[in-house]
């Protein structure tokens, strides 16, 4: 018998086999919706319209202590270093992530994975304790006057709700904020212009990258696969299927990066791109699989209790089943 499923995405090349239907998830048929990422989550965080999606990681995670409305699989669609992504109003003269501490530092969602991470980070290995600096929320490009899916905020750290038209990108470049964490480039950043007022924290991200993983092996995830658990529960392997469909969706995707017929993305040293990243990472840098990434899982954890985004003694292995944690 075939279950039918709504699945929703965003559109990216390690799901892409399974939205155009290289690679089917054995005995599902599945209806394939992409969005926007921000848009998708949102949505799926709010209303939960879809059967299964892609999912915020530490939305994920706070979803466990509360309703456990999800079962995820350990496949980690959106990974990400996020030290080039921490961007500083040039004027303010910042150079390591320890002279952020007392300054104001913009955070469009609080719970996104990318700022619990670099948070996180920037206390175990950069001297800035997490709350150090005063956050500021808001929309990244537009004024923003509530949280767009429900949030938690530590109680002992000082944050701002600001509402400035604009969003955090023109506060920074106005200096009304000093620093941004964000996973979007702030439009008033232009790489280009040396006299642009908007520059990024590290000189030099790909190489501070690199050396984080070649220090403790993580790639960081921001996204999860999570389906919701009573449809789980009633349809007992069906974790275990959508992981070896989306394992293969990956592995293809991989697959097509050594394609040099036709180039996969416009950069035109793609190969390169991905040799370059496999000798600094090894091959096996998008791991998919709970044994892979029961060290990750364990520090973003840990850091979700240190700011009291979670409450209890939780583990790794809470966030999957008993057929997921055999993987």
């Amino acid at each position: 018998m075939t279950l039918s499923l709504t699945i929703g995405s965003s559109d990216n090349d390690r799901l892409r086999p399974l939205i155009n239907g290289e690679v089917l998830i054995d005995g599902v048929q599945a209806a394939w919706t992409t969005h926007p990422v921000q848009d998708l989550f949102n949505l799926q965080c709010s209303k939960h319209v879809y059967d299964a999606a892609e999912y915020p990681l530490a939305t994920y995670l706070r979803d466990l202590e509360g309703p456990r409305r999800y079962i995820a699989v350990p496949v980690f669609p959106s990974r990400h270093f996020r030290f080039n992504c921490v961007f500083v109003n040039r004027a303010a003269g910042l150079k390591t992530p320890a002279d952020l501490a007392g300054k104001r530092v913009g955070i469009p969602i609080w719970d996104m994975a990318a700022a619990v991470w670099l948070r996180g980070i920037f206390e175990d290995h950069y001297d800035l304790p997490m709350r150090a600096p005063i956050y500021v929320t808001n929309g990244l490009e537009f004024s923003r006057r509530g949280d767009e899916h429900p949030q938690q905020y530590p109680d002992d750290v000082e944050i701002v709700h600001a509402e400035d038209e604009g969003g955090l990108a023109r506060m920074l470049a106005e200096g009304t904020i000093d620093a941004l964490y964000t996973a979007a480039a702030p439009s008033t950043w232009d790489p280009f212009d040396p006299d642009c007022p908007v520059t990024r924290l590290f000189e030099d991200p790909r190489e501070a990258e690199t050396a984080y993983y070649q220090k403790t092996g993580i790639f960081p995830p921001m996204h999860i696969f999570a389906l919701k658990r009573e449809i789980a529960e009633a349809n007992p392997g069906l974790t275990r299927r959508l992981y070896t469909a989306l394992s293969d969706a990956g592995a293809m995707a991989r697959a097509q990066m050594y394609h040099s017929g036709v180039l996969k993305t416009m950069l035109p040293w793609q190969l390169e791109a991905l040799l370059d990243a496999e000798r600094r990472l090894g091959q096996g840098y998008w791991s998919t699989g709970f044994a892979q990434n029961r060290k990750t899982l364990t520090t973003i954890i840990r850091y979700m209790q240190v700011e009291g985004l979670l409450k209890t003694d939780m583990m790794p292995e809470d966030l999957f089943d008993a057929d997921m944690l055999a993987t």
